[in-house]
């Protein structure tokens, strides 16, 4: 089955489009297909950059070359971490490629994690950043902010770790913070969030990150643990995950989920290994209409 899926990818078989794709995604994957042949290297280059934005059909091919050095250096951590992702969103044949490879790992490559070419890519692809080092690196009037999601985190059952990139990637642990779309404080909540959750003072720390921290761990349920579509909810709104049956095509929100990932690179959520017999699938989320939240980074 390996060789069958190889021979159709650099056979220049048309990409799978998401119809809610833009048409430069859709016409760069069609690009990137036809090189797959005779330029896979240029063709893995291309792939990179648009699963660096949440594309599952890139994530899927992309995976596909690393699996058997096609342009990439072999390596089937990378490709059981593309086929993952990828198949966390609904993808069949990255599913597919999963089982048959039997081989799991979280270990993307850093050509999807950051703006790296994928055959400068190190052979140990491991590109996760050191969540300990941005902590200890924090300025003393943020220690305690750090030390207040650390401690609370456990309150609601979500994974420190997890909460500490939350706050991280939200805020950088600024109890001031305020973006243009009125998200607030450490949690970065906007004012239905703070309302939902029964936060009266968003600019109060310890209000905030329990705010912030119970829409998680119900996140965290809803989505049965998968840290990609519960931190995607978080960014976009879980009805905007709903209706698209997986993260959302949203430049933001798929940035937002790869800077999680690169400092939290684990599919489940550790706490809920085991709670649920198997991973929810993307395509069973629902299909609610919604639109999406609008918010943006917060003004520093």
């Amino acid at each position: 089955m390996l060789t069958l899926a190889l021979a159709a990818l650099l056979a220049g078989g048309s990409p799978n489009f998401n119809p809610d794709e833009p048409a430069s995604v859709r016409q760069a994957l069609q690009i990137a297909a036809k090189m797959e042949s005779a330029d896979p290297w240029g063709a893995a280059a291309r792939y990179c950059r648009a699963a660096r934005l949440g594309v599952t059909e890139a994530q899927y091919r992309l995976g596909i070359l690393y699996a058997f050095g096609a342009g990439v250096p072999e390596d089937r951590k990378a490709a059981a971490s593309l086929f993952s992702i990828a198949a966390q969103q609904g993808h069949a044949e990255a599913q597919s490629m999963l089982e048959t490879i039997r081989y799991s790992a979280d270990a993307l490559p850093p050509c999807v994690l950051g703006n790296v070419d994928p055959a400068h890519a190190p052979v140990n692809l491991q590109a996760t950043l050191d969540l300990d080092e941005i902590i200890a690196g924090l300025p003393k009037r943020k220690r305690w902010v750090a030390e207040l999601v650390e401690r609370m985190a456990g309150w609601y059952d979500v994974d420190p770790r997890l909460a500490l990139t939350i706050a991280t990637v939200e805020s950088r642990f600024e109890p001031g913070a305020r973006s243009d779309a009125y998200a607030m404080g450490v949690m970065q909540l906007i004012p239905a969030t703070a309302d939902r959750f029964n936060v009266r003072d968003a600019y109060n720390a310890s209000q905030n990150i329990r705010g912030g921290l119970r829409y998680l761990r119900w996140l965290l349920d809803r989505y049965q643990g998968n840290v990609a579509l519960a931190v995607a909810g978080y960014n976009a709104g879980e009805k905007a995950v709903d209706r698209h049956r997986g993260v959302p095509p949203y430049d933001e929100t798929r940035q937002y989920v790869l800077k999680v990932r690169r400092l939290y690179p684990y599919a489940m959520h550790l706490p809920d290994a085991g709670r649920w017999p198997t991973p929810m699938p993307v395509a069973e989320a629902g299909s609610s209409a919604a639109k999406r939240t609008g918010r943006q980074k917060p003004v520093r």
